[in-house]
């Protein structure tokens, strides 16, 4: 009769040696068919969520600049970030989400991340490979969706 070692093509780990698990994981993950599942994700298994790259600097670069109005001023409305009031005479930069910050509070940000610090609403960013990570992770979204709308006309 075969030991459990030969039968499953191992062998015992050492005195003091630890199991690697995560490469138990990816193993499992490959021989059960699932790797074609993961295509660009799978690189990022080990790491976690690809880290987002800073705003594009053209789009920085071309945020409006909004002029504080005495309304704003009436109202209070703070830079999100340093919490102080916009002032008359100063200039407000504006996100796409309609988001408000004083430039030199939100410069910083989006030089490190391309999103928006109050609501994560994503600027475009320089980088061609988060540019197509973020188009395949909606492509997926949108496949996801469409297999659900066929598979409910089919079973209803």
């Amino acid at each position: 009769m075969s030991s459990y070692y030969d039968e499953h093509d191992c062998s015992p780990l050492a005195d003091g040696e630890r199991p690697n698990h995560m490469l138990h994981l990816a193993r499992l993950l490959i021989d059960g068919g699932y790797a074609s599942d993961l295509d660009m994700e799978f690189e990022n298994l080990f790491s976690g969520e690809k880290k987002a790259p800073p705003a594009s600097k053209k789009v920085v670069e071309d945020l409006p600049k909004i002029p504080v109005s005495p309304a704003d001023v009436s109202k209070n409305t703070q830079c999100p970030i340093c919490r102080a009031d916009f002032e008359l005479g100063e200039t407000m930069l504006q996100m796409p989400c309609n988001h408000h910050f004083h430039s030199s509070c939100i410069n910083p940000w989006l030089e490190r991340t391309n999103s928006c610090p109050v609501c994560r609403h994503e600027l475009p960013t320089d980088d061609p490979d988060y540019e197509e990570y973020k188009r395949h992770k909606a492509r997926k979204v949108q496949r996801d969706f469409e297999l659900e709308s066929l598979h409910d006309s089919m079973f209803g």
